[in-house]
């Protein structure tokens, strides 16, 4: 809990009344009111220290919202449920059942995964969590505003967090506010999200705090309780309480001459004694009750009153009450404030904390994982049969998805092991488990506690592979690559597969990395280990991720072998997928990525290896729709596991179709994102992404010096690739920018030079790209043959794009020679495409061609879809389709209303009233773009 006497006035009682004024914190309240009225910040976090004031502030903003019609749903965190997945989730929605069973059955089965009610076997799936959230909160927010208040959210488990926030980003423009109250920003919310902080009171509000206690300290005592206090409000009123009223055998007077001793302990200490002082005059009852409810941290109080050792609730608290420790209302208890429930449980001896956890352990043995936790807390010393009850906690929570929780069961199962190497073992199992919570100081603390466990080379090899899985997905690429490779350099003599299991991290933190040193450092060391290390798919992933062209011939007659050896695992699947796109096999990366997909749904672990790969290929290959639901995806569970190097890849592949599609603005945006997750020199690939996107939304623009001025810094100042990958994609773009710029010489050499470092290596498709660039940058007379090249490969249509843009080019060429007949052939077809796509800006560059070489395209229907946001493209699409609004939210990860609102404003710009006629206005429209005009 958190406290409720946040600058509230006189507070003697176990609750401050509603119209006690609320001292020193008026510009927070209007803040927050702000935020709940208009809507304009669907989350808001309210930080502060401890006894600062936020319970207080959130009480008044939900009493305020309740008396104005709106719905308040709430949830407060407790440390010991901070171990149970989704449990602060389940507080929310408890309240509204009915709502939750109107949800679509997959949604209502993930939530019920989720609170451990579904299939034991079955993980719940994260995405259709927070789209359920999203979904059912919308819905409550058509009938009348909601505010969902998140009290002592540093304790909340980080499942609810994550689809809490998942939902409150994509509710902007709705009438549902998410406040969050904490300590400090839980991991599992954005950094971005607004925060609004609780400083201390000044002087001045302070003193007027003091003047509201009914015995107002006054002189050197006032003196000592402001000093000591530090303007928290809770310390003012509780120092002042204690200072000031008197105790047993004291008078008002005696207890004003004494005030609080001073003394080095920090002051929550201080509040902690002063807590625990007042225990030894309450009955033994009421102290039973207590510890049991201090014991369970729970919201449940029936079951700590039930279990009062012979007493009614009525009997137990009321000395709780007027002592000022607990505050009820019906036959809730709670605890006023967080450290009232630490004195509580600390000051009690640990037998009596024992007696407490075991009695609860009973009363809740049909709860498996909160009864192995209080059996844990009640254990003087190792247990084996407690330590396996806890390691079968752990197996739920993961199966839920609380990868969090389960690492905690983990380790504490491994505390209390009686042998050292099953502890050695949970440790290894806790931080393979905590490598998909992101928090990477959690997994070293883990692994190093394994390794002190254990002389077992196989478990120390395994803890350090560990750490290595999840350093390759975080932002601090040359240190990790750094230890990876000397790790797996120790161990190429004793423990060969170990070492190339720490290499092909290493691989993958160098294609991040992208630097030239890093490639030659994983070769070296790849000579190094015999043949059979391991299996052979991980030395071919090795070589395709370090060096895809030197080899690529060879590398790609391996993958048929290597897609034999992986059929039957979804992950390795990803796994071939991803070396398909690496070596630009881009239709057999997709075809491997769809089967992955529909065999093993993403859910919370991301794929081994590089995180955009899915959306890189799904934008090569024209499925931009499917493309940036992967954006989503990945983003949503790289920003819950803490990998924002993974973010940041999506957030670039996510920038470059919004230019695509002509939302520069927000492409821009979206670079911006990536690039405050990254930095730049560590992160070439992501650095280079950024460029290509910019330069991409430069482009759309008809900007293309700064189109040129983007793509050139994807090269460095002598024309070498800043990324051995994912530079030169970019040539061809870089030609047209340049043409366009005045920069034809510069571009043609750095074409030359990558055609030249590529030679034999080049894919089809970068050979297709270079050709393409070369007929751009040509004399007039001379570029046939290279816009011929680029398009004479057939299976070139997989990059439809790419290949549009080269038709663009090839009859814009045409045109100019006059050969205005020759050019018309390939306009409809990249006027198609573009169309297809949603490509805006392209689509009008290619209208204007068509024009001009006597093409009718004065169709309204496709230019009016073209006109729509690339964000109503895709509902309008999709709801051509068949899709319910619902279905629709779920693909974009948008609530149901805002898909209707979408669909409505869409409506009128398309010329229909029904959502009927979507499917004969797209397919009108594709048919009348090929239809020829006169001559």
């Amino acid at each position: 809990m958190d406290e409720h006497t946040a600058g509230a006035g006189a507070v003697s009682g176990p609750e401050p009344d509603a119209a006690e004024p609320i001292v020193g914190r008026d510009a927070e309240l209007a803040r927050l009111f702000h935020a709940v009225d208009s809507s304009a910040d669907p989350l808001l976090m309210l930080v502060g220290d401890a006894g600062a004031g936020k319970s207080t502030l959130l009480d008044a903003v939900a009493r305020r919202a309740e008396a104005r019609g709106a719905r308040v749903l709430r949830a407060r965190g407790s440390e010991s449920e901070s171990s149970l997945a989704f449990s602060a989730l389940h507080q929310v929605l408890r309240p509204v059942p009915a709502e939750v069973a109107a949800l679509p059955e997959r949604q209502r089965a993930a939530l019920h995964q989720a609170f451990g009610a579904g299939s034991a076997a079955a993980e719940p799936d994260l995405m259709l969590i927070g789209i359920a959230v999203l979904g059912l909160l919308s819905a409550l927010g058509e009938r009348h505003p909601v505010l969902v208040v998140l009290d002592d959210a540093q304790w909340c488990d980080r499942a609810s967090l994550d689809a809490l926030s998942f939902a409150a980003r994509r509710l902007a423009g709705e009438p549902v506010t998410l406040l969050v109250g904490a300590r400090a920003q839980p991991p599992g919310l954005d950094r971005r999200v607004p925060v609004l902080t609780l400083g201390p009171l000044d002087d001045a509000a302070a003193n007027r705090l003091l003047d509201l206690r009914p015995e107002r300290p006054t002189g050197r005592t006032r003196a000592r309780i402001l000093d000591q206090a530090g303007g928290n409000p809770l310390a003012l009123t509780e120092l002042a309480r204690a200072a000031t009223e008197p105790t047993s055998g004291a008078t008002a007077h005696d207890a004003a001459a004494q005030p609080p001793a001073a003394g080095p302990l920090p002051l929550t200490e201080h509040l902690e004694r002063i807590f625990a002082a007042r225990l030894h005059e309450l009955p033994a009852a009421t102290a039973r009750a207590l510890l049991l409810l201090a014991a369970m941290d729970t919201e449940d109080s029936a079951i700590a009153a039930s279990a009062g050792l012979g007493h009614t609730e009525d009997d137990a608290w009321p000395p709780a009450e007027r002592a000022g420790l607990v505050r009820r209302t019906g036959r809730d208890v709670r605890f006023r404030h967080p450290l009232v429930r630490s004195a509580v449980y600390h000051a009690a001896p640990f037998d009596a904390r024992r007696t407490a956890h075991l009695r609860l352990a009973e009363l809740l043995r049909d709860e498996p994982d909160r009864r192995a936790w209080h059996l844990a807390a009640a254990c003087p010393g190792p247990d084996a049969a407690v330590s396996a009850e806890l390691a079968e906690t752990a197996d739920r929570a993961r199966r839920r998805g609380g990868y969090a929780a389960a690492a905690r069961a983990l380790h504490r199962a491994a505390e209390l092991a009686p042998r050292r190497e099953d502890s050695a073992r949970l440790l290894v199992e806790a931080a393979a488990t905590a490598v998909f919570t992101g928090d990477i100081a959690w997994v070293e603390e883990l692994a190093a506690a394994a390794r002190a466990r254990t002389d077992d080379a196989a478990l120390q090899a395994a803890a350090a592979v560990q750490v290595g899985r999840l350093a390759a997905m975080t932002v601090r690429h040359t240190a990790v690559f750094a230890r990876l490779t000397d790790t797996a350099e120790r161990l190429t003599a004793a423990q060969p597969a170990t070492a190339l299991d720490l290499l092909a991290g290493a691989a993958v933190v160098g294609f991040y990395g992208g630097r030239d040193s890093q490639r030659q450092r994983v070769r070296e060391l790849l000579r190094r280990l015999p043949e059979d290390a391991s299996p052979g798919w991980l030395r071919t992933w090795v070589r395709a991720v370090s060096d895809p062209f030197a080899d690529r011939a060879e590398l790609l007659g391996l993958l048929p072998r290597l897609a034999a050896e992986v059929a039957h695992r979804p992950e390795r699947l990803t796994t071939l997928a991803i070396m398909a796109w690496v070596l630009d096999e881009t239709p057999r990366a997709v075809r491997a990525f769809d089967e992955a997909f529909a065999r093993w749904e993403l859910r919370g672990p991301l794929p081994a290896g590089l995180g955009g790969a899915a959306a890189w290929s799904y934008v090569e290959c024209g499925r931009w729709e499917q493309a940036r639901a992967e954006c989503a995806r990945v983003s949503a569970v790289g920003s819950a596991a803490g990998l924002g190097h993974a973010v940041a890849c999506a957030a670039t592949v996510d920038a470059t179709v919004l230019a695509y599609q002509g939302d520069a603005a927000a492409a821009r945006a979206r670079v911006e994102d990536a690039l405050a997750l990254v930095d730049p020199l560590e992160s070439r690939s992501v650095a280079v992404y950024a460029r290509r996107a910019l330069g991409a939304a430069a482009a759309a623009e008809g900007a293309y010096e700064t189109a040129y001025d983007q793509l050139r810094m994807v090269f460095t100042a002598d024309g070498a690739p800043v990324h051995y990958h994912a530079s030169y994609p970019a040539l061809a773009d870089l030609a047209a920018a340049a043409v366009r710029g005045g920069r034809r010489e510069e571009a043609a050499a750095i074409v030359e030079r990558s055609a030249r470092a590529l030679a034999a290596g080049a894919s089809p498709r970068l050979r297709a790209l270079i050709s393409r660039a070369r007929g751009l940058l040509a004399d007039p007379e001379e570029a046939e043959p290279h816009f011929r090249a680029a398009l004479a490969d057939p299976a070139l249509a997989h990059w439809p794009f790419e290949r549009a843009q080269t038709l663009l080019d090839f009859a814009e060429w045409l045109r100019r020679r006059r050969r205005i007949a020759e050019a018309r052939g390939p306009l409809t077809e990249a006027l198609e495409t573009f169309r297809r796509l949603g490509a805006r800006p392209w689509i009008e560059r290619a209208r204007a061609e068509s024009r001009a070489a006597g093409l009718d395209v004065t169709d309204t229907a496709p230019d009016a879809i073209a006109e729509l946001s690339p964000q109503q493209q895709q509902i309008i699409r999709l709801a051509a389709r068949g899709l319910t609004n619902r279905e629709i939210g779920e693909k974009l990860f948008l609530s149901p209303r805002t898909v209707s609102s979408h669909l409505y404003r869409s409506f009128p710009k398309l010329g229909i009233t029904a959502r009927s006629q979507l499917r004969d206005l797209l397919e009108g429209g594709l048919a009348t773009a090929g239809r020829h005009g006169p001559g």
